[in-house]
């Protein structure tokens, strides 16, 4: 997954739907937390350094944390509306 500098991951293509659109939905949120538990080794591997970089530190943990609010809107998506 390609991850901008703000933090963001691009959005999926208009066009699908029916279930080709949640199998894309569920490809998109595998990435996602690919990405995520890269950030995680990327994070681990910052704070175990001996000349920690503070800033990095802190864009790395804000990517990282728009990831997990990503993921968590795909789940949601994903999650059908019962009427109850």
């Amino acid at each position: 997954v390609a991850i901008a500098a703000d933090g963001t991951v691009p959005p999926l293509a208009d066009g699908a739907s029916g279930t080709s659109d949640e199998a894309t939905l569920r490809g998109r949120l595998a990435e996602l937390r690919e990405a995520h538990r890269r950030l995680d080794g990327e994070i681990a591997a910052l704070d175990a350094a001996p000349a920690l970089d503070q800033l990095q530190l802190q864009r790395l943990k804000k990517r990282k944390l728009a990831l997990k609010d990503q993921i968590a809107r795909l789940e949601a998506a994903l999650v059908p509306d019962i009427i109850a």
